[in-house]
């Protein structure tokens, strides 16, 4: 096989199993957290880090919940678990400044997570890590909007960096941005992220007392945004109060 048929195979496979990623840092974050040594970090430093670390995953959130505002039904921007989907290619807004906005928005919702365990080089390596994951997802999706849009996306990808994001070439959402539309895609994430958090929180104070303390304010938080969660899938499923005309 082509090396270039492979990374594609690879990626798709990737692609469909992306959503396993998430139990696989669940289960890292034991040992790391476990066996950190954090007796070099005073409270406040601690405090600190802490307080970068939710901002880290509340810009990721920020960066997916614009794109998923943002984004009509059925363009590039819409994929689904069993595979790519495209019916038009979504080169305005956020995806005039980068291609793959809800990647980038992943890594900072996660690196936050990671960064919450206090073990540096933990963050060194999930960063790594996480770069040759989704390069391989990335590389998928690309040949596939290739394939499909042809000269047209090959003039977008030419000018619009895949990752880091350039301005220059900015242009205005086709569409006004919709709360309705994060509101029904993002609850779930948004819950995966919390339980991150309390769940490194809850490991990190057995490591150091013996016990779990489910009466901590992370749990307390844990709580309300599964109720949150909770009330937005029923609206989800049970009304139309959070469907839009011509979004996914």
């Amino acid at each position: 096989m082509a090396l270039i048929h492979s990374f594609e195979k690879s990626g798709n496979w990737l692609f469909k199993h992306r959503g396993e990623l998430p139990i696989l840092l669940f289960v890292l974050a034991i040992p790391v957290v476990y066996f950190s040594n954090t007796d070099y970090l005073s409270n406040e430093h601690e405090i600190l880090i802490t307080l970068i670390a939710v901002l880290l995953s509340l810009f990721g959130f920020a960066i997916r919940a614009y794109a998923i505002g943002t984004t009509p039904k059925g363009t590039s921007g819409r994929n689904t678990k069993e595979g790519q989907v495209a019916e038009s290619l979504n080169s305005t807004g956020i995806y005039s400044v980068l291609r793959h906005p809800l990647y980038v928005g992943n890594y900072f919702m996660w690196i936050g997570i990671v960064l919450f365990t206090f073990n540096f080089s933990f963050v060194v390596i999930i960063s790594l890590a996480f770069w040759l994951y989704y390069e391989r997802i990335m590389f998928a999706e690309e040949r596939f909007l290739e394939n499909k849009f042809g000269k047209t996306y090959m003039d977008w990808s030419l000018t619009t960096p895949a990752f880091i994001p350039s301005f220059k070439n900015y242009k205005k959402n086709e569409i006004p941005f919709s709360t309705k539309s994060v509101l029904r895609r993002e609850y779930s994430g948004a819950l995966a992220t919390v339980m991150g958090f309390v769940f490194v929180d809850q490991i990190r104070y057995y490591a150091y007392h013996g016990i779990y303390n489910l009466s901590r304010l992370s749990t307390a938080i844990l709580i309300l945004a599964g109720l949150i969660a909770l009330l937005l899938r029923s609206l989800k499923h049970y009304t139309s109060f959070l469907q839009e005309e011509g979004r996914s």
